[in-house]
C-alpha cells in the first residue's frame, strides 16, 4: 500500500516538476529578452520584480519534488553508524522534524495570503503586481509540500513498523558521501 502511493507521489511531483521547469524557462525567455531589448533601447521593465516572484513558486512547489528524491540536505555523522532499526529511526526522526516545520512554515504562509486577498494589496513597484496573484500559488506550493511530507512520513512509519527498514530507507533516507562516491 505505502509502496503504491509513493509511486503516485512521485509521479504526480514529476508531473509539477515539469510544468515548474517550463515555468522557469519561460522567465529566463523573458529575461532574456528583455536583456536583448535593451541592448537595443527599450526594455520590457520589471523582469527582476517577475523572476523574483517565479522564483518564489518555483521554490515552494519545488521543495515536494526534492522531497521524495531525497534532495534535501542532512547531516548523517550518527546515522552511519547504527544498525537498519537505528538509521530508519534516525530517518523517521528527520522526517517528522522537517514535517512538522513545513506544516508550521504553510500555516504561518496563510495570513500574509489572506492579508493580500482583503486589503487586494499590491506590490509597492512600478508594476503595482496584485500579490495575490503570487502568493496564492507561492501559499499553494507550500501546503502541497505539507500535505506532501505528511503522506511521506505516514507510509515511511508503516514501512517501520511492518519491518521494511530498506524500503523506508529507500523513502526517506538520505545519501551519505560514501554513497555517493559508489
Amino acid at each position: 500500500m505505502e509502496d503504491g502511493l509513493l509511486r503516485t507521489l512521485r509521479r504526480l511531483n514529476h508531473g509539477i516538476a515539469l510544468l515548474t521547469g517550463v515555468l522557469l524557462m519561460g522567465c529566463a525567455a523573458f529575461v532574456l529578452a528583455d536583456i536583448v531589448l535593451r541592448q537595443l533601447g527599450s526594455s520590457f521593465g520589471g523582469t527582476d520584480e517577475i523572476s523574483g516572484y517565479v522564483m518564489a513558486i518555483a521554490t515552494s512547489w519545488g521543495m515536494a519534488f526534492t522531497l521524495l528524491e531525497l534532495g534535501h540536505v542532512r547531516i548523517d555523522i550518527l546515522r552511519g553508524r547504527v544498525n537498519a532499526l537505528g538509521r530508519a529511526l534516525f530517518d523517521l526522526f528527520a522526517m517528522a522534524a522537517l514535517t512538522v516545520t513545513v506544516t508550521l512554515i504553510a500555516w504561518k504562509c496563510w495570513p500574509v495570503v489572506a492579508r493580500s486577498l482583503a486589503n487586494d494589496s499590491k506590490a509597492n513597484t512600478p508594476l503595482e503586481t496584485p500579490l495575490a496573484l503570487v502568493q496564492v500559488p507561492w501559499f499553494a506550493g507550500w501546503v502541497w509540500f505539507a500535505v506532501m511530507a505528511w503522506l511521506t512520513l505516514i507510509a515511511a512509519t508503516l514501512m517501520i513498523v511492518r519491518g521494511r527498514f530498506q524500503a523506508a530507507e529507500d523513502a526517506i533516507g538520505c545519501f551519505g558521501e560514501e554513497e555517493m562516491v559508489k
